[in-house]
Formats: C-alpha cells, structure tokens, sequence
C-alpha cells in the first residue's frame, strides 16, 4: 500500500447487533444506518447507491437532503424500490459496466459489492469514473472469512456426496487487499474497518439450509431434484456445533467497512 494511505483502522471487534426486521433482508438495511452515517450526505449533494436494492438506504441518503440515484442489477429490485420510494431516481444498471453522465460526489455501497464477483477491479474503476475529483466511496461489503463456517459446511456436504465443488457467486476480500485494488484504481484509503458481525438467521427458520437456498440458490442449478433436500439437511447437521444456539441460528458474518476519496 502506498504511504499516500492517511489512515486505516483494522479493527477485530463485533459490534452491538440490531434487531432485524421481518422481512427477509431487513438486516441488511438495520446495519447500514451507520455506514449512511459515514457517508454524511449533505444537502445538495449528487449521490450514486450502488447495489440499492429496495432503496431503503437510499432514501435514508435522500432524507439528508442529497440528490441520489440508486443502481441494483436486478429488475424486480428496482421495482420494489420505485413502489416504495416515490420521489426517488431508481434504474437498473450493472457495477461491472454502469456509466454516468455527469459526475457525482458520492458513491454509497451497502452489501452489494461482494455480489460485484466478475471483475472487482473493473467495478472500482467504475466508480471512480462516476465521481467527482475528491470525491468519495463508502461502502461495506463481505470481507474475508464472511460465511466460513456456512461455506465450509457447504463444500463438505458437496464432497461427501460426491458433487463438483460448487462455483460460490461472491467475493470476500481481505483489508489489505482491497485497500490495494483501491489504490490500484486512484483512491486514497482514508478508513477501512473489518470486523465480525454474528447475525440471528430470523429470516432462515430452517438454518443453514434455507440460507443456501436464499443466497446461493444459483449452486442448486442442475443438481439431481432428489437429493437437494438431503443434501441441505446434512448442511444444516455440518453447521449446526458452530451456528446452531438456543435461541436460534447465526450467520458467522464477517465485515469490511471504508471510506476513500479519488485523487
């Protein structure tokens, strides 16, 4: 890394959990109050949401008094979020490929990047090219060892069933990593947290498996129909002694939080 990094904090520490939400990605938006906060959005500021989702953040940004756009891939998302969120500027658009007309001061991710799997580097250098000089990009994403344990009982339930190793659709980069593709792409690192997140699975009553189901579905494509609920039953028996509690099942989450400007 370059000694133009001003500041980088590693922190190891798991931070207060929120309570989550009914709906089946409430979490997500509930932790991500306080990356809104770092972004501290003014009032008149352009703002992009990239990976907006629903648009709830998004509107959080807005209700600061910042012009913001939301991205999301995924056109029942950005349906969603013109429903919900009338006023606000949605469209559909790819991290790998989006471009902007003009540029912005902000760039805001929340739990999207590490779906951005294809090329990473090509989704920074997006990003840059949306922003402003001495703009900046908050984001939080998935960092390394987010889902060991869920993965890891994933590939044993594979093998012992004799499967291919499954294509896994996320990334989850390590702090100095990432901080060096940022550097790479024309950012100055001012912030950069990574930290263990422990999160209830209330949206997954059946365990690990429902959560193989929700968020990595894509591995069950062209699996025999016969043997996916077997095989998530014995996900479930591998994960339990490390997830399972008494008051329900745990995501082993891992975080990376940052904030770094364009040079």
């Amino acid at each position: 890394m370059s000694d133009e990094c001003e500041l980088i904090v590693l922190r190891y520490d798991t931070p207060s959990l929120e309570r989550l939400r009914s709906n089946s990605f409430g979490y997500v938006s509930a932790n991500g109050r306080p990356l809104v906060d770092l972004l501290d959005p003014q009032p008149g500021e352009r703002v992009l949401d990239l990976g907006c989702g629903t648009g709830v953040m998004t509107a959080e940004i807005a209700l600061r008094g910042a012009e913001v756009l939301g991205i999301d891939g995924s056109s029942a998302m950005i349906e969603k979020a013109l429903a919900q969120h009338p006023g606000i500027d949605f469209i559909i658009g790819d991290g790998h490929d989006f471009t902007v007309v003009q540029a912005y001061d902000a760039v805001f991710s929340n739990a999207a990047l590490h779906w951005m799997s294809r090329d990473p580097g090509t989704v920074i250098a997006n990003v840059r090219e949306a922003l402003a000089p001495g703009g900046r990009f908050v984001a939080e994403m998935g960092g390394a060892g987010n889902c060991a344990e869920l993965t890891a009982a994933m590939l044993t339930a594979w093998r012992e069933y004799g499967l291919r190793e499954p294509d896994l659709p996320w990334y989850f980069p390590s702090p100095a990593e990432y901080a060096q593709r940022l550097e790479r792409e024309g950012f100055v690192v001012r912030l950069l947290e990574y930290f263990d997140r422990p999160t209830p699975l209330d949206e997954c009553p059946g365990g690990a498996a429902d959560w193989v189901r929700m968020y990595a579905g894509s591995v069950l494509d062209g699996l025999p129909s016969d043997i996916v609920d077997p095989l998530l039953r014995r996900v479930n028996e591998l994960a339990a002694p490390a997830l399972r509690r008494e008051t329900g099942w745990m995501a082993d989450y891992v975080r990376l939080r940052f904030a770094a400007v364009r040079r």
